[in-house]
This record gives C-alpha cells, structure tokens and sequence, in this order.
C-alpha cells in the first residue's frame, strides 16, 4: 500500500491510498489480482473502493494469471509503479498529458 504524494496523477488521488491486490489461488473464484485506490480526507478513508489497474486474469477456469501485483510505491517523477512477483515486472502507470 502506497499514500500518494506526487503530481503527475489527477488531482484526485492527492493523499489517497493504492493498495496492491496480490490474489488468492486457492479460492473457488479468483479474488485480487489488481491495484486498487481509496481516497482519504482528513487521516479516514473517504469513499469507496476503486479498481485502478486490473486484466491479470488469464483464465478464472483454469486459476490462471498473467501477473500478481504485490508491491505499489510512488516514483520520484510521481508515476506509480507496481511490482508483479510472479510475472516479474514493474508496472509503471502515469497519466497521459
């Protein structure tokens, strides 16, 4: 979970929290895999739960995933980055100017 202090994202998401969903494989419908964002006013959290990056479902039949978000911080420039620890990446999601 990463609070987000920088500039690059709408103004919106200012001091709210993104939260890495990393996933449950052993469930009967796959849950998580996805970051997440809720916005925060005054130190409490301020309205709902909102999907910010998702698709890393391969295929729910078969419990198969394209990644696992686990890890989320905010970059120096005030990308977000996301580290995927079975797909072996690191996302970096920025708003387009």
């Amino acid at each position: 979970m990463a609070f987000y202090n920088g500039k690059t994202l709408p103004e919106r998401y200012q001091g709210g929290a993104f939260i890495g969903m990393h996933g449950s494989w052993n469930r009967s419908k796959m849950v998580g895999y996805k970051v997440a964002f809720v916005p925060f006013a005054s130190g409490k959290p301020a309205g709902p739960i909102e999907d910010i990056l998702t698709g890393f479902i391969a295929d729910e039949s078969k419990s198969e995933a394209y990644g696992r978000p686990v890890g989320v911080t905010v970059a120096p420039d005030g990308a977000l980055l996301v580290a995927d620890d079975s797909g072996g990446k690191v996302w970096r999601v920025s708003a387009k100017k």
